[in-house]
């Protein structure tokens, strides 16, 4: 495979000095991912060597000192993220990438990546991971907010233990219904005092209502920031069921 230029990358040089850090990254890694393994002084041995690439008098970087310098806080960055990983070398200026960073061979691998880093894996419920996360790589925010609300619309109904007829808003009413004359919700929390108890009510039917039922009526347009927050939300409303449920 050839090495993918920088500059068929990005055509106007000038355009590195105002790019965010983390798409210059993604620039720098897909060229780094297509050295061949040998041959070039950069790519040796299964390493990328950080002074071939920016300083060897056989291999000048292309552009001036203000966009080296970019570079080089790019180069940084994929370090702190763990897509480039140094060698125990004692020249230190050894690299190799990573397994996560063998990835991302095109520009949409890198994208999928930042949206992850949006929205993490591991810290969210086992429900939103298996079912929401990969619409949200994919870039589908609005399918990936409607059913992972819809997640927690189920868990509810059945911890509850509610029939498939309640739905919505008024599933969560009955769920969470505050305690009077001894009779509640299947799901109230009876030692939080009246108010919290209400305020749990308004928490769930606020959130089935806001991000669920318009998603399921049209399109609601989503930012991938936005809507990494909202699932999050949805992710904590499946743990406090867990906490709750009988």
């Amino acid at each position: 495979m050839a090495i993918i230029p920088l500059s068929s990358l990005v055509p106007d040089q000038n355009d590195f000095l105002t790019l965010p850090v983390e798409e210059v990254a993604g620039v720098l890694l897909l060229h780094l991912n297509s050295y061949p393994d040998g041959g070039n002084v950069v790519a040796q041995f299964g390493k990328i060597n950080q002074h071939g690439f920016f300083d060897d008098s056989l291999h000048r970087f292309p552009y001036p000192d203000p966009i080296r310098r970019v570079m080089l806080e790019a180069w940084n960055w994929l370090e702190s993220e763990g897509l480039l990983a140094r060698e125990t070398d004692t020249v230190g200026a050894s690299f190799f990438i990573s397994r996560r960073g063998r990835g991302v061979k095109l520009r949409e691998d890198f994208d999928a990546f930042r949206k992850g880093r949006l929205l993490p894996k591991h810290q969210i419920h086992p429900l939103i991971a298996s079912e929401v996360y990969p619409l949200f790589l994919s870039g589908k925010y609005d399918t990936a907010i409607f059913e992972a609300f819809r997640e927690v619309e189920v868990a509810v109904r059945k911890a509850g233990g509610f029939p498939a007829t309640t739905v919505g808003v008024n599933l969560m009413r009955d769920a969470f219904r505050p305690v009077n004359n001894n009779q509640s919700g299947s799901l109230t929390d009876k030692q939080l005092p009246a108010p919290e108890q209400e305020a749990m009510l308004s928490l769930f039917a606020g959130a089935i209502g806001l991000f669920k039922n318009p998603q399921s009526h049209r399109h609601v347009p989503t930012h991938p920031e936005d809507a990494a927050e909202v699932i999050i939300f949805a992710s904590q409303l499946l743990r406090i069921v867990d906490r709750l449920k009988p």
